[in-house]
Order: C-alpha cells, then structure tokens, then sequence
C-alpha cells in the first residue's frame, strides 16, 4: 500500500471517528446562562429566575441568571449576539429589545439577523402607575391635574425604547398633557424613585408593579390594555376613562445566537413549552401578573416579525425620539 493510500485510509478514520464523536455527544453537557438584559428585580429577571430554576431540573444542569442591564437592552444584546451559537448562552428578551428599541434608533445588533427564537415565555398588561404622593387616583384625574399646573409632571421608564417610554409618550399625544422623561437603567430603579415620589408616574408591566400596588406602595390608575386585569378588577383601562388607543402588551421570550443548531433550539422550544404548562409556573407568572404564551418556532418567528412592522408604524406615526 502506498503512501497516498495510507493518507486517504487516515482522513477517512478521522472524519469517521469526528462523525461519531459529534453525533454521541449530547446537548447540554455543561452549565447554561440566561442573559436578562435589565436590572434585578424587573419582570425579566423574574421570569429569567423562574424558568431557570425548572430549566435545570429539567436539562439536569446548572442554569445561571446573569444580569447585563443598560443602553436599554442593547449591551446584553450585543453580548448574546457575540457570544458561541452553541445553546449554553441564552437571552430572556422582550418587547423592548426585539421590537421598539430597534423602531426607535439604531442599534449595533439586527434583532432578527442575529438572534434565533427559543420559545415565547408570556405577556403582561401594561399598568399606569402613580407615586402615593400624588393625589389623583386614576388617570383621567390625572390628566386634570396635569393641565391645572404650571409645571409638567414627570415620568420614569425603564430607559429609551422600553415599553413604559412608549406606553407614556403614547398617553402624553391622546391626552395632551406634558410630562418630562427621566429614563433608568432598568424598571427596578425607575420604580423604585416612583414610589419614592421622585417621579410622579411611570408605565411598567403588571409583572412588576403587582406587588408594589398591592402593598399600597404604588397607585394603579389605569391599565394600558384592551381589558381589565382579573388580578386588579376594580383598576379600569384607560379607553374607559376616555384615553383612547394605548394598547400596549409587554412580551417576553427565549432567544439564542444566529446559527445555533436547529436541532437545540427544537430540544429548548421543547422543554420550555412543557415547563411554561406545569401549573406550578403558571401559578408563579399569574401571581405576578403575567399571562403565559407559548408557540412553536414558526409561529414564533412570524409573531415576533409582525411586532417589529408593528411599532415601526407607532414611530413613525407619532414622531417618537429617543431622549
């Protein structure tokens, strides 16, 4: 046998024994990370912890939560966007980093070129909330005493692009009053100086203010939705109150980077659909506010595609800036 015969009989082996190696082993075999690109203590680290904690039991591996808050979204983004498409780095992204902060400015990440759909995690209503110092009690009073002062209120939102920034830009244009922006890294802190009084109002998702308006920490004065929440009944939408067209559902779901294997990202969609339907997480996301929604990965990609056209129009249209 020649020596150009022993090479080909090699590469062969090589390639066979890669071939067998690549299809034995099996996903996952190390520790997985959930990026949540907002602060602790918002809705997507919750929802993060949540899943995470099902998730490991599930993939019988250790999931981690990290935190990695600022330029609304984007530097988690830009990070799961760099980071190896191999499933053990995940994004629990929302409406905000796949939807309206990419309507708004440019970014340094294509949130659909970049990122593939894991699994639709849920939504939450999104609910007008208010400082105890302030007096009014629901939006339309409010509104009154907004254009009986002198100076404009303030408002706090999770940073530019967020839903809150919509959501409250959106009520400024149907009921003309003014109000300043005071964006934060996160909805935990803009909260936080909510309650505190150092801004009058803010839009967060249910997921977050429920806890806060239960304890009496925060003023529900309308929901930014089609309906009322069966969680706070007696709290009315605001197209009841006379504000019409803020309909404004805050999503969540999984996403990877581009390229990760199909068969992963199947296996992901898989278990997180089983675990978004165990009642025990529904129970947890519901005491939070949040409704779960699941989808395949076709319907998930064309769902995610109609949201982008979606709030596009809502910029263009309202001629919204980030600050």
């Amino acid at each position: 046998m020649n020596l150009q015969s022993n090479r080909l009989i090699c590469t062969i082996a090589a390639a066979a024994a890669l071939a067998c190696g690549t299809a034995s082993a099996a996903w996952p075999e190390k520790s997985i990370t959930i990026v949540v690109p907002t602060s602790a203590g918002g809705a997507n680290d919750a929802m993060a912890r949540t899943i995470g904690q099902a998730l490991a039991v599930e993939l019988k591996q250790t999931v981690i939560v990290e935190n990695k808050a600022g330029a609304n979204g984007a530097i988690a983004s830009e990070y799961v966007k760099r980071s190896a498409p191999d499933g053990y780095t995940l994004m629990l992204g929302y409406i905000a980093t796949h939807a309206m902060n990419p309507a708004l400015q440019k970014l340094r990440y294509d949130p659909v070129a970049d990122f593939e759909p894991v699994a639709m995690v849920g939504s939450s209503a999104t609910l007008m909330v208010a400082s105890p110092k302030v007096k009014a009690n629901n939006a339309k009073e409010l509104v009154a005493q907004l254009k009986g002062s002198k100076e404009p209120g303030t408002y706090a939102s999770a940073g530019n692009g967020t839903a809150p920034h919509f959501a409250a830009e959106m009520f400024k244009l149907s009921t003309g009053v003014e109000m300043l922006h005071v964006p934060y890294k996160g909805s935990a802190p803009a909260v936080n100086d909510t309650i505190a009084g150092q801004t009058q109002v803010m839009f967060p998702s249910l997921f977050t203010a429920m806890t806060f308006v239960k304890n009496g920490k925060l003023k529900a004065l309308g929901v930014a939705g089609s309906k009322r929440s069966e969680l706070l009944p007696d709290v009315p939408t605001l197209a009841e109150q006379g504000i019409a067209g803020l309909d404004v559902s805050q999503w969540y779901a999984m996403f990877a980077p581009a390229k990760t294997p199909a068969p992963i990202l199947e296996q992901l969609n898989k278990v997180l659909n089983q675990i978004l339907a165990d009642k025990a997480t529904i129970r947890k996301m519901v005491e939070h506010g949040a409704e779960v929604e699941t989808m395949g990965l076709p319907q998930m990609r064309t769902f995610i595609a109609a949201e982008q056209v979606k709030w596009k129009k809502v910029v263009q249209t309202t001629g919204l800036k980030a600050d």
